[in-house]
C-alpha cells in the first residue's frame, strides 16, 4: 500500500469564513509532529524551514483533504512565474541567477510514480534557491520542465518523452528567452540522467549563441556518470533504486508502494571493469534490457531516514553550487 498523508479527524478545521485552519503532518516532518497552518500558508519554522500544505476543502468532508505537503523556506517567493512582467523587469538584473529544473515523466518501476524525477528536481531546486537567497544570492526559479529526453523508457506506456532534436530546440528557446532579460546566468538543475549529455552540449551552444553563462548540476550525480550508489547495488543503482526510492519516501511517501519494490541489478555486469554502469566504456541501453520492471537498482531496503539525509545533502550542495556560480565570471562577462 502507498503511504498516506492525512490529518487527524479532530480539530482539523475551525470553519472561519474565507480561511481554513488545518492540522496536518508534513511528509518531511518528524514522525509524530503535527503542524497547524492556514490553508496554503507556511506555519512556524522548523530548523529554518516551514511546512506548507496544499489542500482542498469539501463540504461533505469533516476537514480539509491534504493533497500535497512539502517544506519550503519561510521567505519571499523566488518563483519567476509569480512575478508580473513589470516586477520581472525590475527584479531580474545582472546579478540574478535563473534556475531551470529539469524532470521527466517516465516509468520508474511498479513502486514509484512517473513524475519521480520532476518531484525530486523541483523540490531540491526550490529549497536550494530559497537557501541560497537567504545567503545573499539573487537566485530565481523557473517552472519545472516535466517532459524531457526519456526515450530509454519509450517501451513503457505512460512515459511522455521528447526527441533529442525537440529537447535541444526547447532548451535553445529557453536560453533565447532568458537572454532578453538582464540576467546573464542560467542553471539547469537536472533530475533525469538521460538529459545530462544533451544539456552539457547545449550549455556551450547557449554560451555561444546568446552570451549566457550556463551551468548543469544534479540533485545527485547519477551512478553511471561518476556518482555514488548503494553498496548493495554493485555501484549500478541508476533508476528506481535505493537512493531514489528513499528520496521519494522522504518527499512523497503517499506516492510510493514498497510492496512492489523489487531488486533488479544486471548481475552479469557487476564483475566487469569497463562495460558496466559507471564503467569507462559507455553503451546504448534501454531500461527494459535487463529486467521487465524497468528498474536498475535495489529499492527493497529504501527508507525515509536515508532519503532525508540524502535530501539535506542535495539541497546544501545545490546551495553551495549557487554560491560559487554567483561568484563565477568570465573575461568581459
Amino acid at each position: 500500500m502507498r503511504n498516506p498523508i492525512s490529518p487527524p479527524h479532530d480539530d482539523t478545521s475551525k470553519g472561519i469564513p474565507g480561511k481554513a485552519i488545518v492540522t496536518f503532518k508534513c511528509a518531511r516532518s518528524d514522525a509524530n509532529v503535527w503542524h497547524r497552518s492556514e490553508l496554503g500558508h507556511a506555519c512556524g519554522p522548523t530548523e529554518g524551514l516551514g511546512s506548507l500544505a496544499t489542500c482542498v476543502y469539501r463540504a461533505d468532508h469533516p476537514g480539509p483533504i491534504i493533497v500535497r505537503a512539502r517544506f519550503c523556506a519561510v521567505t519571499d517567493s523566488r518563483d519567476i512565474s509569480h512575478l508580473s512582467a513589470q516586477e520581472f523587469a525590475q527584479r531580474i538584473n545582472e546579478r540574478s541567477i535563473i534556475v531551470q529544473p529539469l524532470g521527466a515523466l517516465e516509468q520508474h518501476g511498479p513502486h514509484l510514480p512517473l513524475a519521480t524525477d520532476s518531484i525530486i528536481a523541483e523540490s531540491v531546486a526550490r529549497d536550494g534557491v530559497q537557501l541560497a537567497a537567504s545567503r545573499g544570492v539573487d537566485a530565481w526559479l523557473l517552472p519545472t520542465l516535466t517532459f524531457s529526453k526519456s526515450n530509454e523508457h519509450a517501451w513503457c506506456p505512460g512515459t511522455i518523452w521528447l526527441s533529442a532534436a525537440t529537447m535541444q530546440a526547447v532548451v535553445c528557446d529557453i536560453g533565447r528567452s532568458v537572454s532578453t532579460s538582464r540576467c546573464r546566468k542560467l542553471v539547469f538543475l537536472n533530475g533525469h540522467g538521460g538529459n545530462s549529455s544533451l544539456i552539457s552540449m547545449m550549455n556551450r551552444e547557449l554560451r555561444l549563441q546568446f552570451g549566457l553563462m550556463t551551468f548543469l548540476t544534479h540533485p545527485s550525480l547519477p551512478a553511471d556518470q561518476g556518482g555514488g550508489s548503494d553498496s548493495g547495488e554493485s555501484g549500478m543503482g541508476i533508476h528506481g533504486g535505493h537512493d531514489e526510492t528513499s528520496l521519494m519516501l522522504h518527499l512523497r511517501p503517499d506516492l510510493v508502494d514498497m510492496s512492489k519494490a523489487k531488486r533488479s541489478i544486471p548481475e552479469e555486469m557487476k564483475e566487469n571493469t569497463y562495460v558496466r554502469f559507471g564503467g569507462s566504456v559507455q553503451f546504448g541501453w534501454l531500461s527494459n534490457d535487463f529486467d521487465e520492471s524497468g528498474v536498475i537498482g535495489d529499492p527493497e531496503g529504501a527508507n525515509a531516514a536515508h532519503g532525508s539525509h540524502g535530501y539535506e545533502n542535495a539541497v546544501n550542495a545545490f546551495c553551495g553550487a549557487l554560491l560559487e556560480i554567483d561568484a563565477y565570471n568570465v573575461r568581459g562577462g
